[in-house]
């Protein structure tokens, strides 16, 4: 049996979805049920459901975003870092393996290639990047497994969000046997307000830059997958291959779904922090070599979103 924690949520709906329509024996249990968030109470439950996994889709995201975040700083940092740590201390004394959904927003940019050189650049609007963008793309590489995430407290500037996910990460780091699955930006056919795609066609205005996103079902399938072939524990990116702009994902919708809209942009970074925004926004590209070393594979990332577009079920 898997016990799921956090079904309530965006990501923990899907991966309710994901279990029941593969026929997986699964328990999501609710805060109301068990206040899972205590350790003692938490301890109690696997010992006597005693799963052969856990998964905790459960975190703090902030509503209506991660702006929310900075005001709600305790919820934030209990929900994103001491949780998971605790959550890790329980499955290592009931000798539970687990999965945590974590976030690639720990990192700003990515690495550009250029005279057999490779850099590291956190703001990926400059110029010059932008001209490596559009002319080669293939000397845009993204971050690793491996790499130290650099849009954390230890590497600020960060949101107070993406700074917890990254503590999070540190706290469970080397106990027992768990996967951590980064997530980015997630989107899918269903409207809804926490789909990048629903954003975007309901912004006022849009802010230009780079990323690597995942489709929700495909995130959740591939972290599946990764347990039922017992693939090697640890932490795993789990984007769709590949990255996108933003006017890339709004040229879409606008020939996908044909919109009576017209798309602005926002002119500049000072214009969106100074309007839109109250922290700031990790923008990254992911290298995802390693999940697909498994044999577990994501679909494109164009073919994801076009997919989605295609497919655009409405509220």
């Amino acid at each position: 049996m898997i016990l799921l924690l956090g079904a309530s949520g965006y990501i923990g709906n899907a991966f309710a979805h994901c279990l029941a329509q593969r026929g997986w024996e699964f328990s999501a249990v609710s805060r109301k049920q068990v206040d899972y968030t205590r350790f003692p109470r938490l301890l109690e439950l696997l010992k006597q459901t005693r799963p052969e996994f856990l998964i905790n889709a459960a975190g703090y995201t902030g509503k209506p975003n991660v702006d929310a975040c900075e005001i709600a700083r305790a919820d934030t940092l209990d929900g994103n870092a001491l949780f998971p740590e605790r959550i890790a201390h329980a499955c290592l004394v009931t000798g539970t393996p687990w999965g945590h959904v974590s976030s690639g927003c720990i990192f700003s940019g990515a690495k550009i290639i250029q005279d057999g050189q490779t850099r590291v650049e956190k703001d990926l609007t400059q110029a010059d990047c932008r001209a490596v963008i559009e002319r080669s793309p293939e000397s845009v590489q993204g971050f690793t497994e491996v790499d130290s995430p650099n849009f954390s407290f230890r590497d600020p500037p960060c949101s107070f969000y993406s700074g917890s996910k990254a503590l999070g990460e540190e706290a469970i780091h080397g106990f027992g046997d768990r996967y951590i699955w980064r997530l980015r930006i997630p989107f899918d056919e269903f409207d809804n307000s926490r789909n990048y795609l629903s954003k975007l066609q309901r912004y006022r205005k849009v802010y230009e830059n780079v990323n690597s996103v995942s489709h929700r079902f495909d995130f959740v399938n591939a972290a599946l997958d990764l347990w039922h072939v017992k693939a090697p524990f640890g932490i795993y990116n789990m984007t769709n291959p590949g990255f996108v702009t933003t006017r890339q994902v709004v040229e879409m919708i606008e020939r996908i779904r044909k919109p009576a809209r017209a798309f602005e942009y926002w002119q500049n970074d000072e214009e969106f922090y100074k309007t839109a925004a109250k922290t700031p926004r990790s923008n990254c590209v992911m290298d995802t070599s390693k999940l697909l070393s498994t044999g577990i594979a994501m679909r494109p990332v164009h073919q994801a979103l076009d997919a989605a577009l295609k497919n655009w079920k409405s509220e």
